[in-house]
């Protein structure tokens, strides 16, 4: 098991810098960063840009992974997408794992302005988006045309660090994503509920998680890859409670998660109010008490 923690895009970097650090220094396998312009209850606080914050990061580690959660195509266009991707990549030395997600109708989709699409809508676009990504990644030139993009003679040189590119970790709840998850992902990340929903019983969240791997399954079975090699993450702070409330309900989200054939976990930072509200001492100690012990095995 791998875990992940998640640090939001909302210090100025004075004060996000030490936490960049601290969280290779506490031995977590990977750190990420949301992707959007806002979110949510966030919306009117300070935030700023995942790909700048990211490649500042890269400047200051030098082993942890790092990640997009997710990028989406509500504001980004595979074409010049790929030249940030490619940087990113480039900077931190082949660390850069791209997270990727059809985007929801919420504040990134509303502040352009746009009509909003439907769910089936984005999913098609989503579809477009990675597949247009993979082919500018792989190939020298590229050349699209969709309903939703198009690109003519778009380059990849220098090409990624990582070969054939960086891997997509696609997050997918619906039948439509999952199988561009199994199609294009190098990972797969699920939430356990649909996006714009929440669970708030404990016992319905990891039913949902273990159907959600089910239909994973059958997805990937579809495409004739197998099941077992393709690594899975779970958000498990999309659930009910905070995953760092206690170091007890740490251990117990990570035994669920194994159980269920999830090889990586995701937690956030803890914030000093919601969401995430929790204490700094508790990451402090899964990082002394609970992360040796996982690398050990």
């Amino acid at each position: 098991m791998r875990v992940g923690i998640v640090i939001l895009p909302e210090h100025r970097w004075w004060a996000a810098e030490p936490l960049w650090r601290m969280a290779e220094e506490y031995g977590f396998d990977h750190a990420w960063t949301y992707d959007h312009v806002g979110w949510r209850e966030l919306v009117d606080k300070p935030w700023f840009d995942a790909v700048p914050t990211l490649t500042a990061a890269a400047t200051v580690t030098s082993r942890i992974k790092l990640g997009t959660l997710v990028s989406s195509p509500n504001f980004r266009h595979p074409v010049h997408f790929t030249r940030e991707v490619t940087a990113l990549d480039d900077v931190s030395d082949g660390r850069f794992l791209l997270g990727l997600g059809a985007g929801s109708p919420g504040f990134d989709a509303r502040v352009f302005g746009a009509r909003p699409l439907s769910a089936g809508r984005r999913s098609a676009r989503f579809a477009e988006f990675v597949e247009l990504l993979d082919g500018i990644l792989t190939s020298d030139s590229t050349d699209f045309h969709g309903t939703y993009y198009t690109a003519v003679e778009a380059r990849r040189a220098p090409g990624c660090v990582q070969t054939p590119r960086v891997p997509f970790v696609v997050a997918a709840e619906g039948s439509n994503s999952m199988r561009v998850a199994a199609r294009f992902g190098n990972g797969w990340l699920t939430t356990g509920r649909p996006p714009g929903t929440e669970v708030t019983e404990s016992a319905a969240w990891w039913r949902g998680l273990r159907d959600n791997t089910e239909r994973f399954d059958e997805a990937l079975h579809e495409q004739g890859r197998v099941p077992g090699r393709v690594p899975r993450y779970l958000n498990a702070d999309a659930g009910p409670s905070y995953a760092l409330s206690s170091v007890e309900h740490f251990r117990d989200v990570l035994g669920r998660a194994s159980e269920l054939g999830f090889t990586d976990v995701l937690v956030h930072w803890p914030r000093t109010e919601a969401p995430f509200e929790g204490r700094e001492s508790i990451l402090e100690e899964v990082a002394n008490e609970v992360l040796p012990g996982l690398k050990e095995r």
